[in-house]
């Protein structure tokens, strides 16, 4: 069962985080209320479902701090940084940072909620690509050495007869390597097999930096 998605305002003002919080309630949306960043550091978030509010200036840990500290820890909830007309220099700085959004106070409900379920959507989508990109992961690591072999050709654009040269084996051999990859991969074509090595192998990729 998936995590359920959650709305986590970070704010060290009080009537702020109690307003959002009765904003995102009567929309239907789990919030949960931290009074800092540091306070959301030490509760121990499980899981990267949802999103996080916060504003860009509180005592201690600021809210570029704490987006880098996000980001250390490999966190990818989406960030939504709220400021006052003068900060926005540091709003900006905050999307340079990774901050998928930010807001100027004061802002209307409509336009606040737009960018939480934006943000959601965002999140939701990176899970789901993040979900299918670990199961093809699966599939490719089920694959023999010389499946693998294969399937490389063939991803390089090769036909079967320049594969069977370059591994030293027939056309024939070749063609029943492909037919085991296409089971195994459960892929229906060329076209999707290639695309199922794309994505497995780009979010292997994006995890490693």
């Amino acid at each position: 069962m998936a995590p359920e998605a959650v709305v986590h305002v970070v704010d060290d003002d009080l009537a702020v985080r109690q307003s959002l919080s009765f904003l995102l309630a009567s929309e239907g949306l789990p919030v949960r209320l931290h009074e800092s960043a540091t306070a959301f550091l030490e509760s121990a978030v499980n899981g990267n479902a949802g999103c996080i509010v916060t504003d860009v200036r509180m005592p201690g840990l600021d809210g570029i701090a704490f987006l880098q500290e996000l980001k250390r820890r490999g966190s990818t909830l989406p960030v939504i940084v709220m400021t006052g007309h003068a900060d926005v220099p540091l709003a900006i700085a905050a999307m340079k940072a990774g901050a998928v959004d930010f807001l100027e106070k004061p802002f209307d409900d409509d336009v606040f909620l737009a960018a939480v379920r934006t943000a959601l959507d965002r999140n939701a989508e990176e899970a789901r690509r993040a979900a299918e990109a670990n199961v093809l992961n699966e599939r490719l690591a089920a694959l023999s050495e010389r499946e693998r072999q294969v399937l490389d050709g063939l991803v390089d654009g090769k036909p079967n007869k320049v594969i069977a040269y370059e591994l030293g084996i027939s056309p024939r051999t070749v063609e029943i390597y492909r037919a085991n990859v296409m089971a195994k991969m459960q892929a229906t074509s060329l076209s999707q097999l290639v695309r199922m090595v794309l994505v497995g192998e780009g979010a292997g990729e994006k995890r490693a930096i």
